[in-house]
């Protein structure tokens, strides 16, 4: 068994933390993690810097970011504006997100979401006449801060008007999310033949029995933030994604294959622990990893 990881620690880890940090110390996270082996990295978000202005610079974010033939450089735009600027950049990978909700939509994004909808399938029109990869991610899949529980076929309806993206990824945004919500989301868009991931939170401590989950789902792509760091700054209460590193001691533990050095993040959760001045939410880079059970 086979998942790709994406890192979204320089993107969706930081844009919640109280320091801003500079473009360039942005960049030199998605470098370090870019030479772990995650062969997807999200290093900036092409976002309005006066309400996020840790994101602000993301094209010199991305002009910092070394290309490689194994790593796909991807950024995150929420309109038609935020591609237009990623456009003029090397990315190669477009992330496109909205709210399933029109409480966390509006407040996130000032769209009904009918109108995200249409200008997600835009961008990936878009993206795909300009050569690039597009991701479309349904943020509070799982459950909105404002709105309460959301009903998976409302989730699922939106995802069947989303086929011609490369990807769909179903968010828990605020870690509310269970294994029975894993099932019904994983297993009801199945019949699409898109492939499908998951972007998870461990908010309420659930996050990891999410992932592995996902795995008899047929997941094709995990998120995760190196050190555990992140969330999103219009979600009250919406702590960290799951670890890069934890997640990884699970999957590598399982025999699930996923082309990552763990040595290597947990250097980077260490350097990364340094650079914001206190220790981070993921628990293996403190606890150390350990060899794989005999079989």
């Amino acid at each position: 068994m086979a998942v790709a990881l994406c890192e979204v620690g320089p993107r969706d880890g930081l844009q919640n933390e109280p320091e801003v940090l500079a473009p360039a110390l942005r960049a030199e996270l998605a470098n370090r993690m870019a030479r772990t082996g995650v062969p997807r990295v999200e290093a900036a978000s092409f976002v309005n810097p006066e309400r996020v202005p840790q994101m602000a610079g993301a094209e010199d974010v991305l002009a910092a970011v070394q290309p490689s033939p194994t790593l796909s450089r991807a950024a995150l735009v929420l309109n038609e504006r935020g591609y237009q600027r990623l456009r003029e950049t090397s990315c190669e990978e477009v992330h496109i997100a909205f709210c399933v909700t029109e409480t966390f939509n509006r407040r996130n994004q000032g769209h009904s979401v009918a109108e995200s909808l249409a200008q997600a399938g835009a961008i990936v029109a878009d993206a795909h006449e300009d050569g690039r990869r597009a991701t479309v991610t349904l943020a509070a899949s799982f459950g909105c801060p404002f709105e309460g529980a959301v009903d998976p076929a409302i989730v699922l309806g939106l995802a069947e008007q989303l086929t011609t993206a490369d990807e769909i990824v179903f968010a828990d945004t605020i870690g509310v999310g269970v294994p029975r919500q894993v099932r019904a989301l994983l297993g009801g868009a199945r019949h699409l033949g898109t492939p499908l991931g998951l972007h998870l939170h461990n908010t309420r401590n659930t996050g990891y029995a999410n992932a592995y989950t996902a795995l008899d789902e047929g997941v094709a792509l995990l998120d995760a933030s190196v050190g555990g760091i992140g969330g999103c700054p219009f979600a009250p209460r919406a702590t960290g994604n799951i670890a890069t590193e934890d997640l990884l001691y699970l999957l590598d533990h399982e025999g699930v294959d996923t082309g990552v050095d763990l040595d290597e993040v947990i250097r980077v959760a260490e350097w990364l622990e340094t650079v914001l001045g206190r220790q981070l939410p993921g628990q293996l880079y403190r606890a150390g990893s350990f060899p794989p059970a005999l079989s």
